[in-house]
């Protein structure tokens, strides 16, 4: 609800698509820093404790959004400080969330309980930004910063409900020494991923998607110039992509297996590309929602299955410091997706920033099947390194 009503608030405050791309600047920068360091403390301390903070760290910069949105004082600059301050919290909560899930879960039904996450994600993000688009309607743009804040209070009640989590770490070291946060902690962590082609590809291949096919930040553009509608309009546009994900997450939470992943991982993002494109293409507001739905749900079916492979294929140990790397190609491609979009947009127009977007996607994928045959023969049955605490 928050990311849709800032791309909005942003819109009102500035007609130059660029400062929309700033946005993505300010959640990337503070990722680079910081993510590296939040994958390495994930594995040294309790991951359920270290949500506790984080959470709690991103409600109050809701609530000061809506503090200087109330009192008239908020600037684009206001905004990408709180922006990036939110994206530190980020950077902490995102190792230890998805390093948590394993741990909650066995191992054979770690793919149902992703596709379950992502249906949980995914309605919130149905509802946020529908809900943004009639929040700014009806109500004023200070309030979908207020809701949001108050909304963090259902979070910190669940990680209060799972209670206690059993959780791995690596043994001491030859001096009886346990790991810590240090520089070769986290230099652990790169040379595991270096080493093992199937989840490096997967994280290239996810970075330079997002990056060429990121049209969020262009959606108000999108939404007012090309097909001239308003801001229920535009919140509808918003959710399109998460209904078409929880769609494609409720079928694949009730297959009993997925083979062949590696082929349908690299098919779901072509479908993605293509998708994209059409999006560029409408004129029309139907069409443009629909094609968004197709864009929500290859996506969908390519994060399920890129999460699986990669918390499959990493020791519990060490799962922190692989997801916070994985957080820096995750995060790193929209984020600087957001600020080609931007520039893209000033120079030759929404549209045609997107399409080319698409286009880019596609031969992405191209290189990527090529480069990593590993990802191609990817079946999905492989040898299980990750184990599950949970029975």
């Amino acid at each position: 609800m928050q990311v849709w009503a800032l791309f909005w608030h942003i819109r009102l405050l500035t007609d130059q698509p660029i400062a929309l791309g700033g946005i993505g600047l300010a959640r990337l920068l503070p990722i680079l820093a910081f993510s590296l360091v939040g994958g390495a403390l994930a594995d040294v301390v309790n991951r359920r404790q270290m949500l506790f903070i984080t959470q709690s760290a991103m409600a109050l910069t809701g609530l000061a959004l809506a503090w200087l949105t109330f009192a008239g004082q908020i600037t684009l600059w206001h905004i990408y400080a709180l922006t990036a301050i939110q994206a530190v919290a980020i950077s902490f909560d995102q190792p230890a969330r998805q390093a948590l899930v394993p741990n909650l879960v066995p191992a054979h039904d770690l793919a149902n309980a992703f596709s379950m996450q992502s249906i949980a994600f995914q309605t919130g993000s149905i509802v946020g930004p529908a809900l943004s688009g009639l929040v700014i309607a009806y109500l004023g743009q200070p309030y979908t910063y207020l809701i949001n804040a108050v909304t963090f209070l259902a979070v910190i009640l669940a990680l209060v409900q799972i209670g206690p989590v059993s959780q791995g770490f690596q043994a001491p070291g030859p001096e009886g020494r346990r790991a810590a946060v240090s520089l070769p902690a986290i230099l652990e962590g790169v040379r595991f991923i270096l080493s093992h082609p199937i989840i490096l590809s997967t994280m290239v291949l996810d970075f330079f998607a997002t990056f060429f096919s990121s049209a969020n930040t262009l959606m108000p553009i999108f939404a007012r110039d090309v097909l001239l509608v308003g801001a229920v309009e535009y919140g509808w546009l918003s959710a399109a992509q998460s209904v078409g994900a929880v769609g494609a997450a409720l079928i694949i939470s009730q297959l009993p297996a997925i083979r062949r992943q590696g082929p349908v991982f690299l098919a779901s993002v072509v479908a993605f590309g293509l998708a994209t494109i059409a999006f560029g293409l409408a004129r029309e507001f139907s069409l443009a929602f629909l094609a968004l739905v197709f864009v929500g749900a290859s996506d969908s079916v390519s994060t399920i299955i890129r999460n699986t492979i990669r918390q499959l294929q990493t020791p519990d140990y060490i799962r922190g410091r692989m997801t916070s790397v994985n957080q820096i190609f995750f995060m790193g491609g929209p984020q600087l997706g957001e600020v080609e979009a931007g520039v893209a947009a000033q120079l030759f127009g929404a549209p045609l920033a997107i399409i080319s977007g698409g286009v880019g996607c596609i031969l992405a994928v191209s290189w990527i099947a090529r480069r990593w045959p590993q990802l191609r023969s990817y079946n999905g049955d492989e040898p299980v390194l990750a184990g599950a605490t949970a029975d």
